[in-house]
């Protein structure tokens, strides 16, 4: 069951061209996004292929790199794939796709066997990896790095593999403005750097990992980088996006006035920490039976209730309880971060709330990574694979990344080695021009920061029809004068994403008036007992050609 949108766009690229007038690459392989799908991919592309990695930052900086709890997978000999796909099931609440969900989690011991050979070094205890439990899963099935730094050791090994037994170029501080389609194929980008401006590449085949769209929100986990443009160069070149309405916030973001937002890993309460409120009390399990180990839309929702209760813009994680060897052992980064605002992870309660941390809507895709593009693969946070649902389990999203980035790679090489070398540059143009305007005459940083509060207060957590019309309204008066903007930074081309990201959310929001996951609707607050529907998204311009 599914219901389909269309959205209104002003153009189909968001700069002017003349491809005679900008230089051209070319590329077997174009892989968009270093994060932990796109050094996959790379890793599974045919060696006889050329291949480009573009990084919008520096190729340390993704949401991957920052990922703290680690991966799910079945490791011991007492658990089966059958509880781990059964717990996903259960947290996504009746919108998973159970054959994506069975060939993923059966794929996970043999995913994390792969990472090993790369060269990550996972913790051990008494010999054999060590393994957490996290929010939603019925065993302990969670593999981690560093006590709490998983996503820089697994990037640290698949960068240096890629570099040391792949020919890709690695393209840094590259930002794609759009993808390239002609007669409806995906035939490479269109990308900026500081250092050669504006460039074509054309690709065979186009690889799509750029990840989520975190910064949408005023209160998140995510990097400054990640501001949703894969979704939004998707969805101009005409690919179908799905269920975008479903934006998981992580429960526990160290919360500080006048600091930057730190993650507090969800295996914190694995490891038994407590949450309470200011004043003392523990009230998870008035909320959900599981308490602290509850899925992350119900500790999220039950964290913003009791902060209402209280009166309070936090409550507190409470480790006081634990061993202190085990706190300092298990989360030495986190206990650093706490450290330089003078807290001691194990002796003080550590002021959280939530934050915008997963993307589970996305592009639309199949178990090859395939979207609803010819010449387009897709990958990991950026993409709607069914894995997640309504509800994204802890520890699913390494794991979903690894296996369809490696899919996409494969599938993607099998395309491109059908093409001639011969292939050229095809004649694209773009749109009628836009409209060029002294940068001075916008602020952008306050457009940006106003979109953030109006995100995290419209459509945050909790969600009613009034607050997300008046969103939309809001969002769609920004978009006509920014989209008609023909900008020359990525400043300006990340916030023109951003208000198409956030359009496509709220639109999506609006239509789903039901309570499901991570999605919820005060105005509708209970989840039927049906199987939720997806609801599917596209322009509605022509764009079968390119103008």
């Amino acid at each position: 069951m599914k219901t389909e949108l269309t959205l209104p766009l002003s153009g189909r690229y968001l700069v002017n061209f003349h491809p005679k007038r900008i230089p051209h690459a070319f590329t077997d392989v174009l892989i968009i996004g270093g994060g932990i799908s796109g050094m996959r991919a790379a890793l599974a592309t045919d060696s006889s292929l050329h291949s480009i990695i573009l990084t919008k930052g520096k190729v340390e900086l993704s949401n991957s790199w920052k990922a703290q709890g680690g991966i799910a997978g079945v490791l011991d000999p007492e658990d089966h794939v059958s509880n781990h796909a059964r717990d996903t099931i259960a947290a996504g609440k009746g919108m998973c796709d159970e054959k994506t969900v069975e060939e993923i989690t059966s794929a996970a011991p043999e995913i994390i066997r792969d990472l090993i050979s790369y060269g990550a070094n996972f913790d051990q205890f008494e010999g054999h990896l060590a393994l957490t439990q996290e929010g939603g899963h019925s065993h302990r099935r969670i593999i981690h790095a560093l006590g709490d730094a998983t996503g820089r050791e697994i990037m640290r090994a698949m960068i240096h593999r890629v570099k040391a037994v792949t020919d890709s170029q690695i393209w840094e501080q590259t930002f794609t403005i759009d993808l390239l389609t002609y007669n409806g194929t995906c035939v490479g980008a269109l990308v900026w750097n500081p250092y050669h401006g504006k460039t074509f590449i054309w690709a065979k085949q186009t690889i799509l990992a750029t990840g989520g769209a975190g910064r949408l929100y005023r209160e998140t986990t995510n990097p400054e980088i990640a501001t949703g443009d894969g979704h939004a160069i998707a969805f101009r070149a005409g690919a179908k996006l799905r269920d975008m309405e479903m934006m998981q916030f992580h429960p526990t973001v160290l919360y500080i006035a006048g600091g930057s937002r730190h993650l507090i890993s969800e295996a914190v309460r694995g490891e038994g920490a407590h949450l309470v409120d200011v004043n003392g009390y523990r009230f998870m399990p008035d909320y959900d039976a599981a308490a602290e180990l509850a899925p992350r839309d119900i500790v999220s929702r039950a964290i913003t209730a009791q902060m209402n209760k209280t009166r309070q813009s936090s409550v507190y994680l409470d480790l006081r309880h634990l061993d202190r060897k085990l706190v300092e052992e298990r989360f030495p980064n986190i206990a650093e971060v706490c450290s330089q605002f003078g807290l001691d992870l194990a002796v003080d309660l550590i002021p959280v709330r939530p934050g915008a941390h997963y993307m589970i809507g996305g592009v639309v895709i199949d178990h090859e990574g395939r979207t609803t593009i010819p010449g387009l693969f897709a990958a990991g946070e950026v993409t709607s694979s069914g894995l997640h649902g309504a509800n994204r389990l802890a520890s699913n999203s390494l794991l979903e990344g690894l296996y369809h980035g490696k899919a996409a790679g494969l599938a993607a090489s099998r395309e491109a080695a059908k093409i001639s070398d011969h292939f050229c540059a095809m004649p694209i143009q773009g749109d009628e021009p836009r409209q060029a305007m002294d940068q001075t005459d916008l602020d952008l940083t306050d457009i940006r920061n106003s979109l953030l509060s109006l995100m995290w207060r419209q459509a945050g957590i909790w969600r009613d029809a009034q607050g997300l019309n008046d969103a939309l309204k809001q969002v769609e008066f920004w978009d006509r004068y920014v989209s008609r903007q023909q900008f020359v930074n990525v400043d300006g081309w990340s916030l023109q994403n951003m208000l198409l990201v956030a359009r496509l959310l709220l639109v999506s929001a609006l239509e789903r008036t039901e309570s499901r996951g991570v999605h919820y609707r005060s105005d509708f607050p209970e989840t039927p007992d049906e199987p939720g529907k997806h609801i599917n998204v596209s322009a509605n311009f022509p764009i079968s050609k390119s103008p």
